[in-house]
């Protein structure tokens, strides 16, 4: 989904959807990765790059 949009969880545009950068520099809707990152049974990965994810610090 576009970044300047609503993520698919969201209703309207301006919903509380923030931009979540990984440490791998790949940058993703904070609804979009928390849904990602709690649907793997293991450790979770970069959607895009696959390295382990962890949020930027």
């Amino acid at each position: 989904m576009a970044f300047d949009g609503c993520c698919p969880d969201c209703k309207l545009p301006g919903d509380d959807c923030p931009l979540i950068w990984g440490a791998c520099n790949h940058a993703f809707h904070l609804h979009c990765i928390l849904k990602w990152v709690n649907s793997q049974s293991a450790q979770a990965h970069c959607p895009m790059c696959r390295r382990e994810w962890q949020f930027k610090e």
